[in-house]
């Protein structure tokens, strides 16, 4: 029996003029956003967070993190719940275009000599629909600190 993977179903954001996807296995959930609540001791990469169902969540920009400038929310911004160092986390997006499933053998090396928005966080590109689909790699989108951070959130949030 085959047991190698012949695709993957990905779940395709903008940022700015830009595509990109996340495996959907890593997706828990996509919301619309929330009312942030501030906290003065987190760190300047943390928006604030919100509540959950009961879990408090810390929310990221992903344009930030990718140094893209900020942008006016609008009305197909949502939220990624996903989860990073074992802590679930909130990914701002310009909006979530579509799930798709994509074949493994059209998955090509991110190219060395395009530079776009957060390119060091890529595990390869694709085409879907004619466009060129930049595929994240998660766990690489937070330096170690950060992630370390996001790993001690939830305890740090419990505390009295």
């Amino acid at each position: 029996m085959d047991r190698d993977i012949q695709e993957i179903k990905v779940v395709c954001f903008r940022l700015g003029r830009d595509t990109y996807a996340l495996d959907i296995m890593r997706v828990r959930e996509i919301i619309k956003p929330q009312n942030l609540s501030g906290l003065t001791e987190a760190s300047s990469f943390v928006e604030g967070v919100i509540n959950l169902r009961g879990a408090i969540i810390p929310v990221v920009d992903l344009r930030k993190q990718f140094g893209l400038a900020a942008a006016s929310s609008t009305g197909e911004c949502r939220l990624l719940i996903s989860v990073v160092a074992r802590q679930p986390v909130g990914l701002i997006v310009d909006a979530v275009t579509e799930v798709v499933s994509v074949p493994v053998r059209d998955l090509q090396p991110p190219p060395s000599v395009v530079k776009v928005a957060g390119y060091r966080y890529l595990l390869g590109v694709c085409l879907v629909k004619d466009v060129m689909v930049l595929l994240v790699n998660l766990d690489k989108i937070f330096a170690d600190n950060e992630s370390h951070e996001l790993l001690g959130f939830s305890a740090a949030v419990s505390e009295p």
